[in-house]
């Protein structure tokens, strides 16, 4: 197979596929206005992801202990590996639980 039979029609997804696929966004859900998350470390200095400040750490964990990514908690990446390394000395000092225990 060429470069000539590529660019084909028969091989083109210019075809009936791709029609319902375009249009001007009309079928798309309507979500409003979302505003971009913001780093709470780079907005408050005074606020730093330490394994010793339990109260800290467990805001940015779920209810099931585990950690909350990025795009969940708005953090920046080097806040967000230094959290996640603060989490990690806290449960290895038990301060804070691996899991939660469920019912």
């Amino acid at each position: 197979m060429g470069y000539e039979d590529r660019n084909d029609s028969r091989y083109s997804n210019d075809g009936a596929e791709r029609e319902g696929r375009e249009g001007d966004g009309k079928d798309r859900k309507m979500s409003g206005f979302h505003r971009k998350k913001v780093c709470k470390f780079c907005a408050d200095p005074d606020l730093i992801p330490d394994y010793k400040d339990v109260r800290v750490v467990q805001s940015f964990m779920s209810e099931h202990g585990k950690i909350v990514p990025r795009r969940i908690s708005g953090n920046c990446s080097y806040h967000q590996r230094q959290l996640t390394t603060a989490v990690k000395r806290a449960r290895n000092l038990a301060l804070v639980g691996y899991v939660t225990s469920g019912h």
